[in-house]
């Protein structure tokens, strides 16, 4: 009895992550023929006010790279409002009589006018374990998160927290991944250095960043893909504990058609969530990369950091790492409190040491995010059914590997009407 309770917990604390901290919505039904066919998805308003200076991005999420550091924290603007209703979503899900799953789905996170455009989080199908299309990665989990009404979530969630292009095969808890592979690398060399958007692996709500620079022995040195990351997980739960703990391998290669190089990076996270009673849970998360940073959550300037940096034509891996804590307490008839911290940190200690004769790359280095924090505390009630209303106090702080750190408070409201 207590282990199907626990399952469900499971189940509502996934639901709660991936519908946007607001509880499991119920699908329409639509009538398809033998065909179950339904409609899902919610209409979300998301406002913020930023007390120091404004870091909302799209959906009001907080943006660590907004964050004034070193003596910029001076020209801070205080007191900003704003609102949008960006996170709202919608879905398609049937089953064949035959047992096939396909499932299309979008919110209005995309660039754009200030409305926000439609863009396509998960498109897939499923049949007996095997699953090909566009979902969340198999090197990701919500066991471990901790209610949050931001929706870029906390520093250093388990896995990359993100949706992939994959094959999967899943039997009972296990599961294994082919997947589009992310990554970027950094290239330190003898010109001006400054960080632009990486456009190959970039989605829209989740911008990578990499060093746009120069190696004189190298020349301009894009990651190449040669080959899919292959991520497996196991997942699980016993009668007051849910778990889980996923691995990925991923190579690292450049090619410039007269210089060359690969290298292997790989990442790893272990989450677990602890009922304590019926009331009160513990949950958390530690991650560890070398050379996938993109697959450990906001351990860059905002999401992803850089998995690697070439200098003198080889590929050098950096390493990452990053954690959670947090506790959830029901106060009954929907209503809860959530609080919760997380950090990300990236180790650049290599790349200073093989640019320490080198001043201009040095700065470059130095100028680096090492460290994201987050602290968040909420309030949410679900004052009628399908129905969400949410508040939350927020801080964030980011720090350079130069010793420059900000920091910004702030608060959150949402409204979800759930269908």
């Amino acid at each position: 009895m207590q282990n199907n309770k626990l399952r469900m917990a499971i189940r509502a604390t996934a639901a709660v992550a991936a519908f946007g901290m607001a509880g499991q919505a119920l699908a329409l039904d639509v009538p398809t023929g033998d065909w179950d066919t339904s409609i899902y998805g919610f209409a979300r308003l998301n406002a913020s006010y930023d007390i120091d200076e404004d870091i909302a991005t799209s959906t009001q999420a907080g943006d660590f790279s907004k964050i004034n550091t070193g003596a910029a924290e001076d020209d801070e603007v205080t007191g900003h409002l704003g609102a949008d209703a960006k996170q709202s979503r919608v879905g398609i899900k049937t089953v064949t009589p035959e047992g096939v799953k396909i499932l299309v789905e979008g919110d209005f996170r995309g660039s754009g006018n200030s409305a926000g455009s439609l863009r396509l989080r998960q498109a897939y199908g499923e049949y007996k374990g095997v699953l090909a299309g566009r979902t969340w990665s198999n090197f990701n989990s919500f066991v471990g998160t901790t209610a949050t009404l931001d929706f870029d979530g906390t520093a250093g969630n388990p896995g990359m927290q993100d949706r992939e292009e994959q094959v999967r095969y899943t039997t009972g808890p296990f599961s294994v991944a082919l997947e589009d592979p992310r990554g970027s690398l950094s290239v330190v060399g003898s010109a001006s250095s400054k960080l632009v958007l990486d456009q190959e692996n970039s989605t829209i709500g989740s911008p990578v960043y990499k060093l746009d620079t120069t190696d004189a022995s190298v020349g301009d040195a894009d990651s190449k893909k040669s080959l899919p990351a292959l991520t497996a997980r196991f997942e699980d739960s016993n009668d007051m504990m849910a778990y889980s703990a996923a691995a990925v391998v991923k190579q690292l290669s450049y090619d410039t058609g007269t210089a060359d190089d690969s290298a292997i990076g790989f990442a790893a996270f272990a989450a677990a969530k602890f009922n304590v009673t019926d009331m009160l849970s513990i949950q958390g998360a530690v991650n560890y990369s070398n050379g996938a940073n993109s697959y450990v959550w906001r351990t860059g300037d905002n999401y992803y950091g850089t998995d690697g940096y070439v200098v003198d034509g080889d590929i050098e891996t950096i390493s990452s790492y990053s954690a959670t804590i947090g506790t959830s307490l029901s106060l009954g008839n929907g209503s809860s409190v959530n609080v919760g911290y997380g950090m990300a940190k990236m180790d650049w200690d290599d790349a200073e040491s093989d640019y320490a004769n080198s001043p201009d790359q040095l700065a470059a280095v130095q100028a680096q995010t090492e460290t994201n924090q987050k602290i968040h505390v909420n309030y949410m009630m679900t004052p009628v059914k399908n129905v969400m209303l949410g508040v939350e106090y927020q801080y964030l702080k980011t720090e350079e590997v130069n010793g420059d750190d900000g920091d910004a408070n702030r608060l959150m409201f949402a409204a979800q009407y759930n269908f």
